[in-house]
């Protein structure tokens, strides 16, 4: 694993897998560390395609969606009952709840599963920042219908940035997060509340000031590749899809002359 900031697609269908295509998930690598992004259904067998459970440092849930949470639930039996070896639980950043959320469709008896011995759960909060080795993990609370729901800022090596929404509608919160991220990983399921269509990340996008634009979690009603066209309509910069098994390197651009790159987290 070297210095550089990559992303790895591990799903991006919504609101359920589709063939090829599991649901929100994503690898994250940089500053010798591996992150887990969203556990949506079906993610955890191609994360094993890059890694293993044990090898991962944390993972990072947005919001408890099952399209964005539930192969937590599987991860919980291998990092207890198969072959994985940690020497210590998994950290696990996510929403209020989350754990109380897994243990209450894990538990068969009289007795609790035993959710913290798999995980090490660090419940999120707006304003929320880790370090991670190499890299600086800022949540932001998002509109998702009044869930609650978070969209995460990575700052890596080199100051590199990228931001990613989670499920949410446009909003201040989201706009400020991705400020002038390299990379921004935006949701584009479509009109509706609590949810970025095309048209609207391509907005959110240009606000920010990113210098790339990566629409997932594209609805079933929106093809791809009419998710790109719709976004770069507005934006006006780069735009890709964020297609399984894709990797996505963030590399450094110049910062706009007089534009803040204060991260969120230091700002509060």
């Amino acid at each position: 694993m070297g210095s550089s900031l990559r992303l790895t697609v591990l799903g991006s269908a919504t609101p359920y897998p589709a063939a090829g295509n599991p649901c929100s998930g994503y690898l994250l690598e940089g500053g010798s560390v591996r992150v887990w992004v969203d556990a949506g259904s079906g993610t955890l067998g191609e994360l094993r395609r890059y890694v293993g459970l044990g090898e991962i440092d944390a993972v990072w849930i947005s919001h408890l969606h099952a399209d964005h949470a539930a192969d937590l639930l599987t991860a919980y039996y291998g990092l207890l009952y198969a072959d994985v070896r940690r020497d210590a639980p998994l950290p696990l950043f996510g929403p209020r709840g989350i754990a109380d959320r897994l243990a209450g469709f894990l538990t068969n008896g009289p007795a609790r599963s035993p959710v913290e011995n798999a995980f090490e759960v660090v419940e999120l909060y707006d304003g929320h920042h880790v370090r991670l080795g190499g890299l600086t993990l800022v949540s932001r609370g998002v509109e998702h219908g009044g869930l609650d729901a978070f969209g995460l800022r990575v700052e890596g090596p080199d100051g590199v940035v990228l931001a990613y929404s989670g499920d949410s509608e446009s909003c201040a919160s989201l706009v400020e997060l991705a400020l002038d991220s390299d990379l921004f990983l935006c949701e584009a399921d479509g009109d509706g509340v609590g949810h970025h269509s095309p048209e609207q990340a391509g907005r959110t996008a240009a606000q920010a000031g990113a210098g790339r634009l990566l629409v997932t979690h594209v609805g079933p009603a929106i093809a791809p590749e009419a998710a790109v066209r719709r976004a770069a309509a507005v934006f006006g910069g780069p735009v890709e899809y964020a297609g399984p098994g894709r990797t996505f390197t963030v590399t450094r651009r110049s910062r706009t002359p007089g534009r803040t790159t204060t991260s969120p987290a230091s700002s509060r």
